[in-house]
């Protein structure tokens, strides 16, 4: 029973395919998440949030893009458009940032449908 067992696992692990590791570290200071669109990384200052978009560990381009993005902080919620700005979102304003501030991004990139992504910040 016990080889059985073995050679079943061993066609198993011989038969399922070979994945590659993908690199989910943030490459601009931020914090990443990996969404249906890609993965993408939130960098937030108070006057400033960007959203770099990567596809498989590389920067993916961005002919088009819509979307917004809500700041929770305690209490208080703010709101704010992204912007393309070549190949990264920006969305400026007056922003809380801080360890446990939540973010919620809606995005749509190059014409596909929108996309939810939440971040909380280290």
């Amino acid at each position: 029973m016990k080889s059985l067992l073995t050679t079943l696992l061993l066609a198993a692990a011989a038969a399922s395919p070979v994945f590659a590791a993908e690199d989910h570290k943030p490459k601009h200071g931020g914090v990443v998440v990996e969404t249906k669109a890609g993965d993408m990384e939130l960098v937030a200052k108070p006057d400033l949030i960007v959203i770099h978009v990567s596809d498989h560990g590389k920067p993916m381009k961005l002919t088009s893009a819509t979307g917004k993005v809500t700041v929770f902080n305690g209490n208080d919620k703010t709101e704010a458009p992204l912007a393309l700005a070549g190949d990264k979102l920006e969305a400026k304003g007056s922003f809380k940032v801080g360890a446990g501030t939540k973010v919620l991004a809606d995005v749509a990139l190059n014409g596909k449908p929108a996309v939810a992504a939440r971040f909380t910040l280290k």
